[in-house]
């Protein structure tokens, strides 16, 4: 097996779908040796800002010299892209063996692309000898196949209206299940949630034992940068990510760090801030792909990321009629709000999709579109918007959905010609 056919086994994994338990992760997990038992680990779910949070975290612990792990989901171009240590992508060799080692259980278990890729990293970052390892959950939390860990700390990032088809309705039922991360004696820290989030996680860290922390008693919020009170003040005034949501999501792991990791000192700190782009890989974060034309790619997904995106795209002052926008969603999306928040920014809408199940089609984008009167077209290439230079002049391209769409319009501007 190479590494093409190693990825394509992997991917063929995605015929299981979304399996919400733990029974078969832990029964993989035991077939390769438990290698989640060794590691020191910080556990990240939440809405939005867990990539985020989870960068910050992995970038100060390597500047502060030690050997740290990151698992984060999904990639964005290349399927290694989930799994590095420090800023180093897993070798494909390392993938090859794994899947080689692993071929003849999973042909006789139907295991979830997930769960592989999860035990895949805990194997790996056991056989790397990492000093510590940062966990991105996947969806939810109690169910999630990386909720077999004992962690250090679990950070809960944000809670809102997601998923409802498998968390839950309302924003107390989507808490129950990503608060499932809490373990007895755990510490959690949460990010900046509605009361009724809050109260729920309360309930469960109380019923755990478990020490509970949250942003909101350490940060003084102002309008252009925060600052955080522990035995001293710390200053964040500028960030290489873009949007003022990205001071929330530094401020919890510096926070995370000042409640675990007492011996790094600040400039070390700052520095994992300021690095975190290079030591973690981390894209589409308002990421400026191009500055002539302005391109612009994020992944806000969901109604929070798209207001998230909104506070930071009105600094730039641009004209509705010379913005334009590519636009993707997944089915489970309440994506006529989010339109309804789009118009007011873009003159026009290109709707595109990917080869997902999830996806929505563009069509019904399209029809949503055209009863709230925005004009738009489907475009099945999308890459050839940017490529062929339909966006001239003043225009202005934002390229918007989750890492899944950004990653395939990514990897087609590399191939497509112009």
């Amino acid at each position: 097996m190479n590494y093409k056919t190693a990825l394509e086994k992997l991917f063929s994994l995605h015929q299981f779908g979304i399996k919400l338990g733990l029974d078969n992760t832990i029964n993989l997990l035991k077939h390769i040796g438990n290698p989640e038992k060794n590691l020191k680990c910080f556990h990240i779910a939440g809405s939005n800002g867990k990539g985020s949070t989870s960068s910050f975290i992995a970038s100060i612990l390597t500047e502060a010299g030690y050997k740290t792990g990151l698992y984060t989901s999904p990639h964005l171009i290349k399927f290694n892209e989930r799994i590095r240590i420090n800023e180093v992508m897993i070798d494909d060799d390392y993938v090859v063996e794994f899947m080689n080692n692993v071929t003849s259980y999973i042909e006789k278990n139907e295991v979830t692309f997930f769960e592989l890729t999860t035990a895949m990293a805990f194997k790996y970052f056991y056989d790397m000898e990492v000093d510590y390892c940062v966990i991105e959950a996947g969806l939810g939390g109690r169910l999630d196949s990386t909720n077999v860990i004992n962690p250090l700390i679990s950070i809960i990032t944000t809670i809102s209206l997601e998923h409802t088809n498998i968390l839950g309705h309302s924003i107390e039922e989507i808490a129950a299940e990503k608060g499932g991360i809490i373990k007895r004696g755990v510490p959690i820290i949460t990010g900046l949630l509605l009361e009724e989030a809050t109260d729920v996680l309360k309930e469960k860290a109380k019923n755990q034992a478990a020490p509970f922390y949250q942003l909101k008693d350490y940060i003084i919020q102002k309008e252009n940068s925060v600052s955080l009170l522990f035995n001293e003040q710390i200053n964040l005034y500028s960030l290489p990510l873009k949007g003022y949501h990205q001071f929330i999501n530094a401020s919890l792991a510096i926070s995370v760090i000042k409640l675990v990791m007492e011996n790094i000192p600040n400039e070390k700190i700052f520095k994992g801030i300021k690095n975190v782009i290079c030591n973690s890989g981390i894209q589409g974060r308002f990421e400026i792909y191009s500055k002539s034309p302005l391109i612009i790619f994020d992944s806000a997904h969901n109604i929070e990321g798209i207001e998230s995106f909104i506070n930071e795209y009105k600094k730039f002052n641009i004209t509705k009629g010379d913005s334009k926008i590519i636009f993707a969603v997944m089915k489970d999306k309440n994506y006529k709000v989010m339109l309804e928040m789009l118009k007011e920014y873009f003159g026009y809408f290109y709707f595109s999709t990917i080869d997902y199940e999830r996806a929505e089609e563009p069509i019904k984008l399209n029809e949503v579109a055209e009863s709230l009167s925005i004009d738009s077209e489907v475009s099945f290439e999308a890459e050839k918007i940017i490529k062929n230079q339909r966006i001239k002049g003043n225009d202005v391209l934002v390229v918007l959905g989750s890492i899944y769409f950004l990653g395939e319009i990514k990897s087609k501007l590399l191939d497509v010609s112009s």
